[in-house]
């Protein structure tokens, strides 16, 4: 844990690029200084780790958490990075931040002291303090919990590796893990989760299934050919709450066949899916809000005299790097760089809260010329998310100097379709249609358990509701559905219907397994 030390005034920090736990601790301490004192962010207390290149692998492969459970797909992960980075054909991040209370930060020992700089600034307190205020994390999210919760998980399927064999642990880990980004809850229903807790909570609930066992799901008898009631059709569907999108705590709490132990591996897996939630919807903002602190940061250092001029150099070629933004023609283009837009954004605002024009003062008469750029800022990053980011703050002024522009590619027509923007209906059309890129409602697909009878043939009945006609791909519908049906037990269909006009499209069924059961 590192603690507070402050650097001799206007003397630099470092000097070339070695550096000891010495240099960290005084790079730390000021760039706590400006950090808290001059930008007011709040952050949790830091904890930063120093790591190998293979150690940096490692996390790299349990999605960068420092506690994690085993499974076969983390080795392979490990293997194909550490192959790349090996040849040269991939490079490792500089760091790895945890969303955590304290909030650890990884970084490389290969580092020089300028990165180890820039990488404290970044993370340590850029996204250190974007965790702890923006209101997706807080409302998700348990810092404080998220460690002792991932030891307790690791802790749990270790010991059921032991009694039930490390085979039938796998099967489960793989079909939780095939439906894990469909094991979220998308709206509030409670507060965010004690993970603290949860331990205490599994014993309780392992004890009172013991007291209770009982036979009930394989001996209640089918009733052949009854057919429901629109009213008893309702009243089913309303005592299972159904539609439900989260199809991992449903089968969690309703398949008939798991044991429980089965069930808490969902549950674990559930809560790891629904701690990165936030992270997938916050990613423009979050690396904007990092790159706009350690911007900020390490230009303060260069003017109180703490870094050299070959620092300065340094730190802005790694810099102009991260924000680089190919053009759609490059070859290396690939969509927009999340660091380059979110970074442009953050400046943009800074800019119309200080020097604004009068088109600025017609977008943003909120903000336009208040004289508060970072006040303005920690305000954004606290009260939005990528989509409504863009859709508040995103401006004709940045549109145009990243010369952004749509393009329509309706299946219906023949030729794409360069929309207009050099008026004030096109920006506003560009700015919704980049808004829309960013809502994870519209990027995922939206797949929900709408029916199944329990008292029947207890087949479970999905369905996806398809936008601009794009259907799942078969194979990789089947795959999926094959792993849900090991975890139901029973026959799984997945029915695909227009959302518009509720016309079935497509329909894929999947026999029913028992291969899950111990």
């Amino acid at each position: 844990m590192l603690t507070k030390l402050e650097s001799r005034s206007g003397g630099l920090l470092y000097e070339g690029p070695d550096w000891n736990y010495d240099t960290i601790k005084r790079i730390h301490g000021a760039v706590e200084d400006i950090a808290l004192g001059e930008m007011g962010l709040d952050i949790y207390p830091n904890q930063i780790e120093v790591i190998t290149s293979e150690q940096m692998l490692d996390a790299y492969s349990s999605i960068g958490m420092p506690l994690m459970y085993k499974h076969w797909s983390f080795g392979k992960h490990f293997a194909r990075d550490e192959t790349l980075y090996r040849k040269g054909i991939r490079g490792l991040a500089y760091e790895i931040v945890i969303n955590s209370s304290p909030c650890i930060s990884y970084i490389m020992e290969e580092n020089s002291a300028t990165m180890q700089t820039l990488v404290i600034a970044h993370a340590a307190f850029g996204h250190n303090h974007f965790f702890k205020n923006n209101n997706l994390f807080r409302q998700w999210t348990d810092a404080k919990g998220i460690l002792d919760y991932l030891e307790f998980a690791k802790n749990f399927i270790a010991r059921c590796e032991d009694r039930y064999g490390a085979q039938n642990v796998e099967r489960v880990l793989d079909a939780a893990h095939a439906v894990m980004s469909h094991g979220v809850h998308r709206y509030p229903r409670k507060s965010a989760p004690n993970l603290r807790e949860e331990e205490r909570r599994e014993i309780e609930r392992q004890a009172h299934a013991e007291r209770i066992y009982n036979d009930l799901w394989r001996t209640v008898p089918g009733k052949a050919g009854r057919a429901d009631t629109p009213t008893a059709m309702a009243q089913r569907k309303a005592l299972l709450g159904l539609p439900e999108e989260n199809i991992l705590y449903f089968l969690e709490k309703k398949a008939p066949r798991l044991a429980q132990w089965q069930r808490e591996i969902l549950r674990i897996v559930r809560h790891i899916a629904q701690y990165f939630y936030p992270q997938k919807q916050t990613k423009l903002m979050n690396e904007g809000c990092a790159t706009y602190v350690h911007y900020y940061l390490m230009n303060r250092l260069h003017q109180k005299g703490m870094l050299p001029e070959g620092a300065m150099l340094e730190f802005l070629h790694s810099h102009t790097s991260v924000v680089f933004q190919p053009e759609f023609d490059d070859p290396r283009f690939s969509g927009i760089n999340p660091y380059a837009l979110g970074f442009a954004m953050m400046q943009d605002i800074a800019r119309i809260c200080t020097d604004p024009s009068t088109e600025d003062r017609d977008w943003f008469p909120d903000i336009a010329g208040n004289g508060d750029p970072l006040g303005t800022l920690r305000d954004a990053w606290a009260n939005f998310r990528d989509e409504s980011f863009v859709l508040q703050y995103l401006s004709p002024e940045l549109m145009r100097r990243m010369r952004l522009f749509h393009v329509r590619n309706d299946a219906a027509e023949p030729d794409l379709v360069v929309e207009n923007i050099h008026n004030e209906r096109g920006y506003r059309s560009l700015r919704k249609a980049l808004a829309r890129q960013y809502d994870i409602a519209y990027a995922d697909p939206d797949i929900q358990i709408v029916d199944v009878d329990l008292a029947g043939d207890r087949k479970l009945v999905l369905q996806h509701r398809v936008t601009n006609r794009i259907l799942l791909d078969e194979s990789e519908a089947r795959a999926v559905l094959r792993h849900v049906a090991n975890l139901w037990g029973y026959e799984v269909m997945l029915v695909e219907v227009d959302a518009t006009t509720e016309a079935v499209l497509k329909e894929h069924t999947v026999a029913g397994s028992s291969v899950l059961l111990a």
